[in-house]
This record gives structure tokens, C-alpha cells and sequence, in this order.
């Protein structure tokens, strides 16, 4: 059909394509029409003007009224024309179309292609291998190593020292670098006399002792008859023991200790940082000899050291710098509270190891004749006089070496490099000294080596201090690591978190647009924090009535997120003059009628945000608007409440109150479900999971399902509702709470952090892997974690520890020593110390249930304790600090279940379950609610008070 004027009215026409005009209908919409007549072989073009030229692989006939678009037909000389445009002069391969009255030719292989596939978003489609039943349980993917390299600055091999000289090579013939003189064949482990050694060598001891008693005895006689004296026989007796057994100082430390001299550990390896490192053995008469020895013969001992000290001053101050740093005796820094150093009588050993500050100090040195406080002064400033001019003349690395080792000062070490542009240097001392983490984040940065940085800031919590310290040097370096700390947030799931890093900076504010938008999808809280953003942003009319709608409302307060919009408003104006006016008017109003901001605010902050909203609201209105009063509370017993009054039809295995007020569960292979607070499903899953691991944050939650050993784990964005599979691992506990990227687990090979984001598991850090194990569940709050640790002493015996660690740093913060046998049921709290569950009577059939509390007094003993009514098979359960006790219920009937938080004598809460069994319970706290579930298909979630229920359900089939 050649294309005549009179074609575009006809009243249909065999089209080889449509013309969609797509600046006017929009991009979804076209989509939508071109998928709706998709043919095997068509191609889709785009003109210069934004318009697609959709062609079909067939001609069909269509009314061009009821085209998805203006009809393109086949001209006679093998052109496309649309609809009206006059063809005449087109030739093979060309498109002739018509616009603002000009007649425009294309030529077809010039026009760029547009890929529909790219519109398909299968992040939802979540592949199932179908098992045979009965079929072996699914292999896990392997575990990547990725922990923390330990830095190992190497500063001799960098200064080009030459080699050891000959007197340096007689001084180590006889030792091996960096470790002490073997102990004795008596000696046992740790240089003390075992039992058999120790019997073996006493009695010949005793045996001489005794003959020179009486011999010595006998000389006295004789020799005081003729007016002799018996002391310098004595003295000399004295002095030749005390020597003979008293220990050598040294640079060097036992074997596995770190210390100065000594090398690194095995590569890749990374001890856990603030682990309590076990302390040196010390010899037990050593000591008591070596000082008895000073009393009497001091000026000859004193006189050997003052030869020392003469001969390393004159190789320091004739810059021999070989000899005098490797004879250079450590000065040792400060001291745990309580440990005194050890008298030892031996000269310090020549260090023999490589003029490098080590990653590691050694804390056991011994104390001498010359660490007085005069020699210790003389010894710090001929060391800084040596730094001084060792750095003058150019010798950076043994300048380092020197305050770092010598003087126990790495951070003078480290500013030292850096001064001298040796950054990577420096961040790899600052980081295997343990110095601050904004200082290690920094170096990092500067050095090149920015996902390092990044890993580190994130890990230890330290991307705040260090865009701080890295902003006033350089201020481009520094937005920059925003930028980074903002992706970091995003990529694990934390919007909110992405815009407090970038909001201090206003040229990186409007990236935060959709992280914004991804934040309001959330609800609640979260959504309530970020409308003020995207208002201060500018926003149009949408937002400004989705947060008059939310301010208006007279629903919950905390869960629908107008206390925290009302005070964010406060802080952060709106970008409209009108709107802030009619918003600030709007939250002042809801603020009276809640009585204030909520709980999370004290009277004071809450009264000076609500005068900062009357300032900007409307005047006539803040006239007359009082001031919001708290509801005063008052002394109540434990709060009681009822779960729906029979079972659910699906079983509830993990359950979460979020931010929004949904209730997350999850009904092993009946899938995942988001319910309203009324019950309704608002989403459905069709992935297998009994177990829930949930974001700090709320934007994400992991979904384990087990099979035996092995768990299969996917990854829901609760912001896109989107599910994607991760792994399978072969973990024996999970901790069900993350901070959005490293997930906790704990196995036969102690505990393993694992990096989410990674597409393999990944392992970026690893605690107890010094011989002990776990006993029991891991609680974790995103603050701190602690777990009942059991390790085995050298002579077999066993030590039981509750073990507490600062998050997500993981410095070890204390080691409670418990009994060595734990009960059958206990459970650790991540701050509030143990909670064991002791059946009461115990020689007979218990009737009740006694909970202790374990917690860090100093007589180690047990703290509060209460009684409960009824004998508790299984539990506690805990949560955080969160526990949660099920006896059986009134007359047996049912469930009651006690709750409560910390090492308190009482519950907060009773959560009363009819006809369910003793299974064991569910708690879990998160954001403002504390959920309560149990298998039966119940699921209840109150204030963390417990005194109002936010959710009360009972999980049905569809």
C-alpha cells in the first residue's frame, strides 16, 4: 500500500510498525504496548526526537484509531512512511515521518536499538532446584578467607642496613633471634618445673643444702672462735644462686608471644583485636632470689649494669647506630592496673631481629637494675636525641624504628612517616598498633588504598571521625570517603544511614534523593525521618501531603512515624517558605496532642524543638497552642496479655514487628509473609525459611532456611520487596540480627563473620580460634555481643567464661569466670550478664523455676534471682538483653510465657498462649517493639515496656 494523504484516514491499514510518541505518553507506557504486541523478530529503534520506531517481524491489519501508536506502512520502493508523511522521494532502508509541518527522512541502520530485556526486573524470580525427597542435604558454597591482613612494616629491609656485624654474630651465636634460652631438662611447661622435674631436682637440692649447713655451720664455729666473720661467705653464696637462676631480660619473647623482635604470624592472619592475651609466665623463685640478691649485693650487680648502660651511651652518641640500636634495651610503656614487673638480673639480650617497628609490643619485659627512673630518663632522651637526628640525616625507617620500639611511642612512629610521605607505611604501623580507627581510616584513604579504608571505617565504626579528621587537610579526599561511606550504607541496605553521610555536605545532598524515596517506602520511623529531607530538598506537592496526611492522622505515634517526622521538622526546614509554614503549623499541633515527641527525647530537648516549630509555624496558631505535657506513669505490676485464642493454620517459626508496623514471619516452606498490624498480607514470598536474620536498620532481612547442617540463604529488600538468593552455608548457629552487611555464625571452628555483599561467602573476621569453643547461643544487641565461652587449661582442667565484645569493632571488653559445669539451661545476655533456669525442688519433681542472674560483681557470684511458678523444660530464650521463660499455663492449660529485659528480679511482661504446647518460644527486639511467637501460628508484639500491644495476629492460608 503506498502512502497517499489519504491513508491517514483510512479506516484501517496493514502496518509493518507503529510510531510511539514517547515524550508524551512515557516511557512505562510504551513499554507496556510494545510488549503487548511483540512479535518473535521484531525490532524496536529509537529517533533523535525520543519517538521509538517499533517494527514488526509480520504485517498485521489494524484500525488506526486502535493502533498503540501511528500506523508505519511499506512504501513501493521498500521505504517505511508513517501514516501522512509523503514518501515520494524515500528510497530502500529509509523512515519518512511528518513533524511540525517539515517531512524528516531517517536512515534505518543509523537509528540506535533499544533492548527490551532491560525492562524485565526478575530480582523477584527465585530459582528452585527441585530434591527427591529423602535426597542429601545441599552442598554449601565454599568459604572465602578474607580476613584482615596483620601489617608487618619491614624498615630495616627499606633503610638498606648492612649486614651484622661480627661482634653482633658471637652476641646471638647461642640464641635464635627474637625468642629465649631454652629451659632446663627439669623444666616443665611454660619454663615451670613440672611435678616429676621439679620431685627429681629437690632431692639432690636438699641433699647438698643440708651437707653445706652443717658444713658451713661447722666453719662458723671454728671460724668465730679465732674472730672471723661469715658474712662475705655467705654474700658470695648468696650472690652465685641468685645469678645462676635468675632469668635473662631480654628484647626477645616466648615462642607465640608478640613482642618486640619477634616476626608476624602466619600471613593473612589477624588476631582479634582487644583479645585479653594471657599473661607471661614469670619464674616463681627467680625473682624472690634476685631481689634478696640486691640487698646484698648491689653495688656489684649495679656496677655490671653501669658498664652496660657506659658502653651503649658511647655507641649512641658516636653514632655506631648498628650496634647501638640492636644492643638498645626497650623501653616499656604503661602497665595493666595491678601487674608490677618481675626483677630480673641479666643484661638485656642484643636484639638480633630486623630494625623494623613491630606490629605488636611486648608487655612482659622485665624489670632491672637499670629501669630506674634516672636510667629510664637518661634511656628516653638519648633514644629522642638519636630519633632527632636519624630523621635529620635522612634514616626515616630507623627513626621509626626507634620511637616505635625503642620508646613505645608508634603514634609519634606514625607521624614521623607520614610527615615524611611514607603513608602506607604509617597505616600499616597505626594499624597493627591498635591506634585510633579514624587515624587508620585516613592514612588508608590518603595512601591509595581505599576499599581497605572503607572495610576498616565500616568494621570498627569509624567513617564519621575520619571524614572529620580527613576534612580539614583535604577537603576533596574527604567528600570523596563521604561519597564512599554513603555507598557503603546503600549497598547494605541502609538509606537513612547513606543520608546522614552525605547530608553535612550540601553538593552531595541531592544523591540522596533516592535513598530518600527508598526510605519512605519503609514507613513508619524511617519514613517519617526522611520526609523532611526530601521537603528540604524540594519536593512537590506529593511528599508535602503524604506529611500533612501522616502529621494529621490519629493513629500510633511511633508507628506511623509522626513523632519522628514531627521531629525532624523541627530541625530541618522545608525548602517552600508556605509549605514549611503550613508543616511546622501541623506538627506543633501533633505534638500537643501526643504530648510530646515520644519517649526517645528527655522534657528539655523536647520542649526547645517545639518552640523551634512554633517560630515557624503560624502565628495566630502558636498564639494559642500550649505546651505538650507528658503523660505521667505510674508504678504497675507486670503487664498481661492474651494471644489470639486459638492456633493458626500456618506454623510460625520466626516473626519481626517492623518500623512500618507490619509483622514479618516466616512459615518454613509455606514461605515468608508481611502482614498488616490488622492481619492482612500486604506481601507473600514463595522462599523456604524458618529463620529471619534482620537488618539493625529494617531495610533488609536474610532468609535461612535449614536442611540439616546446611542453610540456604536469600537476601529480601524490604524497601523493592525484592528477593535474591545468596549462599549456603554450613553454620551451627546464626545470630539473627546484622548490622546490613556482616553476618555473624558460630560453628565447630569457632566464630565467623561473614561479608553479605560479598557473591561468595566471605570471611572478614574470626573470633575464638585459640583452642576454645562456644557453649550455647551468641546474643547479639548492634552495640556489643557475648557468648559462654569454655577453654581448656594446661593441665586439662576447664575454664567457663562469659565473654562480652564491643561491636562491630570486636574489642573484647570482659571475661566473666563462671561455674565450670553450666547448667542444662542458661542463656547469655549481650550486656545484662548470664540467665540460668534452675528446676525447683531438685530431688524431687520440680513445681517451680528459679532465674539467676550471673552478672560482673566482683565476688563472681550469682545476682538476682526469681521465682516462677511452674517447671520450664526448655529456655530461656534471649534476644539481645531481651529473655523469654515458657512455663505451662493456668491448670495446664496453654502456655505462659514471662518476658522481661536485663538482670531485673521481675518480668515486664506475661504473654498468656491457649491451646499451645511447651515448644519453644520466640522473642525478638527490634527498633521500638518487642515480637513474641511461638509454632503454634501466634504472633504478639508490644512496646518494649510492654505495656501496649502493637500487634496481635494469628497466621492463616490464604
Amino acid at each position: 500500500m503506498s502512502a497517499t494523504p489519504g491513508a491517514a484516514f483510512s479506516a484501517a491499514v496493514t502496518a509493518v510498525g507503529f510510531l510511539l510518541d514517547v515524550p508524551v505518553i512515557g516511557t512505562a507506557e510504551a513499554a507496556d504496548r510494545v510488549l503487548a504486541s511483540w512479535q518473535d523478530g521484531a525490532d524496536l529503534r529509537q529517533l533523535p526526537d525520543g519517538r521509538w520506531l517499533f517494527v514488526l517481524a509480520d504485517p498485521v491489519e489494524v484500525r488506526a484509531d486502535r493502533a498503540p501508536g501511528l500506523p508505519v506502512v511499506r512504501t513501493a520502493d521498500g521505504a517505511l512512511a508513517a501514516v501522512g508523511a509523503d514518501a515520494s522521494a524515500a528510497g530502500s532502508g529509509h523512515l519518512v515521518i511528518d513533524a511540525q509541518g517539515l517531512t524528516l527522512h531517517h536512515r534505518m541502520l543509523e537509528l540506535p536499538g533499544v533492548d527490551p530485556s532491560e525492562w524485565l526486573d526478575l530480582s523477584g524470580v527465585i530459582l528452585h532446584r527441585p530434591r527427591p525427597v529423602g535426597a542429601a542435604e545441599p552442598a554449601p558454597a565454599p568459604v572465602l578467607e578474607a580476613l584482615p591482613p596483620r601489617p608487618s612494616p619491614d624498615l630495616r629491609a627499606a633503610a638498606g642496613l648492612a649486614p651484622r656485624s661480627d661482634r653482633a654474630r658471637r652476641l646471638i651465636e647461642n640464641a635464635s633471634a627474637g625468642t629465649r634460652r631454652p629451659f632446663p631438662p627439669w623444666a616443665g611447661r611454660f619454663g615451670r618445673p613440672s611435678a616429676a622435674g621439679a620431685l627429681a631436682l629437690a632431692v639432690p637440692v636438699l641433699v647438698v643444702l643440708l651437707a653445706l649447713l652443717v658444713l658451713v655451720a661447722g666453719f662458723a664455729h671454728l671460724i668465730a672462735e679465732r674472730g672471723l666473720h661469715v658474712g662475705p661467705l655467705l654474700l658470695s653464696l648468696g650472690v652465685g644462686l641468685a645469678v645462676a637462676l635468675a632469668p635473662r631480660g631480654g628484647r626477645g619473647a616466648a615462642p607465640g608471644q608478640g613482642g618486640a623482635g619477634t616476626g608476624t604470624g602466619p600471613a593473612g592472619t589477624a588476631p582479634a583485636r582487644g583479645r585479653a592475651r594471657r599473661g607471661t609466665r614469670r619464674p616463681r623463685l627467680g625473682p624472690l632470689l634476685a631481689r634478696l640478691a640486691m640487698r646484698t649485693a648491689g653495688p656489684l650487680l649495679q656496677g655490671r649494669h653501669a658498664r652496660y648502660l657506659s658502653e651503649l651511651t658511647r655507641a649512641f652518641e658516636q653514632r655506631r647506630w648498628e650496634d647501638a640500636l640492636r644492643d638498645a634495651v626497650r623501653l616499656a610503656g604503661d602497665r595493666p592496673a595491678g601487674q608490677e614487673p618481675w626483677l630480673a638480673l641479666g643484661l638485656p639480650r642484643r636484639y638480633a631481629g630486623d630494625l623494623r617497628p613491630t606490629p605488636h609490643a611486648d608487655s612482659s619485659a622485665a624489670a632491672s637494675p637499670i629501669s630506674g627512673p634516672t636510667v629510664h630518663q637518661h634511656l628516653a632522651a638519648l633514644y629522642r636525641r638519636a630519633a632527632e637526628e636519624l630523621e635529620r640525616t635522612g634514616r626515616i625507617d630507623e627513626a621509626a624504628f626507634v620511637l616505635a620500639d625503642l620508646l613505645d611511642a608508634p603514634a609519634e612512629a606514625v607521624a614521623l612517616l607520614h610527615r615524611h610521605g611514607r603513608t602506607a607505611q604509617a597505616a600499616e604501623l597505626a594499624e597493627g598498633r591498635d591506634l585510633a580507627a579514624d587515624l587508620v581510616v585516613r592514612l588508608w584513604w590518603q595512601a591509595g588504598e581505599r576499599d581497605r579504608a572503607v572495610r576498616t571505617a565500616h568494621r570498627r565504626a569509624a567513617f564519621a571521625t575520619a571524614v572529620e579528621r580527613l576534612a580539614a587537610a583535604d577537603p576533596a579526599s574527604a567528600r570523596d570517603l563521604r561519597a564512599a561511606w554513603a555507598a557503603h550504607c546503600r549497598e547494605a541496605g541502609d538509606h537513612l544511614g547513606a543520608v546522614d553521610a552525605l547530608w553535612p555536605d550540601e553538593s552531595l545532598r541531592p544523591s540522596a534523593a533516592a535513598d530518600l524515596r527508598d526510605a519512605v517506602a519503609l514507613g513508619g520511623a524511617t519514613r517519617g525521618r526522611a520526609l523532611p529531607h526530601l521537603l528540604a530538598l524540594g519536593a512537590g506537592g506529593a511528599t508535602r501531603a503524604l506529611a500533612l496526611a501522616v502529621l494529621d492522622g490519629d493513629q500510633d505515634a511511633a508507628a506511623t512515624g509522626r513523632s519522628a517526622l514531627a521531629a525532624a521538622l523541627a530541625d530541618l526546614p522545608a525548602a517552600d517558605p508556605a509549605a514549611d509554614r503550613e508543616l511546622a503549623t501541623a506538627a506543633a499541633r501533633a505534638v500537643v496532642r501526643d504530648g510530646g515527641f515520644g519517649s526517645a527525647l528527655a522534657d528539655r530537648d523536647a520542649q526547645a524543638r517545639h518552640r523551634r516549630l512554633l517560630k515557624r509555624a503560624d502565628r495566630l496558631v502558636a498564639a494559642v497552642l500550649a505546651a505538650p505535657r507528658r503523660a505521667t506513669s505510674s508504678q504497675r505490676s507486670a503487664a498481661a496479655h492474651s494471644a489470639a485464642d486459638r492456633p493458626g493454620t500456618l506454623p510460625v517459626l520466626d516473626a519481626a514487628r517492623l518500623a512500618s508496623g507490619a509483622v514479618l514471619v516466616a512459615c518454613g516452606q509455606a514461605g515468608v509473609r508481611l502482614l498488616a498490624a490488622d492481619g492482612r498480607t500486604k506481601a507473600r514470598w514463595d522462599v523456604p525459611a524458618d529463620r529471619l536474620v534482620l537488618a539493625d536498620h529494617g531495610g533488609v532481612a536474610l532468609l535461612v532456611a535449614g536442611y540439616g547442617r546446611a542453610r540456604e540463604v536469600a537476601r529480601l529488600d524490604l524497601a523493592t520487596r525484592s528477593v535474591r538468593p545468596w549462599t549456603t552455608l554450613r553454620a551451627r548457629q546464626i545470630v539473627p540480627s546484622f548490622d546490613g552487611r556482616h553476618l555473624i555464625t558460630a560453628g565447630d571452628d569457632g566464630i565467623a563473620v561473614l561479608d553479605t555483599l560479598a557473591p561468595r561467602p566471605t570471611v572478614v573476621w574470626r573470633e575464638l580460634t585459640g583452642g576454645e569453643r562456644l557453649a550455647g547461643r551468641l546474643s547479639r544487641t548492634p552495640t556489643g555481643c557475648a557468648g559462654a565461652v569454655v577453654s581448656t587449661l594446661p593441665d586439662g582442667s576447664s575454664l567457663v567464661e562469659l565473654w562480652r565484645w564491643d561491636l562491630p569493632g570486636w574489642e573484647l571488653r570482659s571475661r566473666l569466670r563462671l561455674d565450670a559445669h553450666l547448667p542444662d539451661r542458661f542463656a547469655a545476655l549481650a550486656s545484662a550478664g548470664l540467665l540460668t533456669a534452675d528446676p525447683q525442688p531438685a530431688d524431687g519433681p520440680p513445681t517451680t523455676t528459679v532465674l539467676r542472674w550471673t552478672t560482673e560483681h566482683p565476688s563472681g557470684r550469682p545476682g538476682a534471682e526469681l521465682t516462677v511458678e511452674g517447671f520450664a523444660p526448655v529456655g530461656p530464650v534471649a534476644d539481645g538483653d531481651h529473655w523469654a521463660l515458657a512455663v505451662p499455663g493456668p491448670y495446664g492449660a496453654g502456655v505462659l510465657l514471662h518476658t522481661g529485659a536485663g538482670a531485673a528480679s521481675a518480668p515486664t511482661t506475661t504473654v498468656f498462649l491457649p491451646q499451645a504446647d511447651l515448644h519453644a518460644p520466640g522473642i525478638r527486639r527490634h527498633g521500638d517493639a518487642v515480637t513474641h511467637w511461638h509454632r503454634s501460628g501466634r504472633v504478639l508484639a508490644t512496646t518494649p515496656d510492654g505495656a501496649t500491644v502493637l500487634a496481635n495476629l494469628r497466621v492463616t492460608a490464604d
